[in-house]
């Protein structure tokens, strides 16, 4: 009887894997010191968006982003990154459509700085960031 069982279990099907939740954690405390510049005392009301491994910081100036973006602006997007930049670079940014095939290369120019970052549509966007030889990532939420 226990190897009827055994043999039952291992023949089921497995469901499949479930996809990495988007998440977009927008803070609003204190910018880190490295991200200060320009910024009144610490930069406290913000909001702001990490990259995974934290080399790259967004400040967001269209706080919810929107998709398509609104009439009147775009989603404007300030980037700091933690590490040094040692050789001019240009900062590329690859947006990929979570659960769909959809990618789109928005331009945003050099490492780092202010850019917009308008995407055709509301969703999770998976992006990949790469700048002056470092590479990290985010995911953003476009509202509509």
């Amino acid at each position: 009887m226990l190897i009827l069982v055994l043999l039952l279990g291992s023949c089921s099907e497995k469901p499949p894997p479930a996809q990495a939740a988007c998440v977009t954690k927008i803070e609003t405390g204190a910018l880190p010191v490295w991200a200060r510049a320009g910024f009144s005392g610490d930069g406290s009301g913000n909001p702001h968006v990490f990259s995974k491994n934290g080399d790259m910081l967004g400040v967001l100036f269209g706080d919810p982003l929107k998709a398509p973006p609104a009439a009147d602006h775009g989603n404007k997007i300030l980037w700091v990154s933690r590490l040094p930049i040692t050789t001019p670079s240009d900062f590329t940014i690859v947006a990929k459509l979570d659960g769909t095939g959809e990618t789109v290369q928005p331009e945003v120019g050099p490492a780092p700085g202010p850019s917009i970052v308008d995407l055709p549509r509301p969703g999770c966007w998976r992006l990949t960031l790469r700048w002056s030889g470092h590479e990290d990532s985010m995911d953003l939420t476009y509202s509509s």
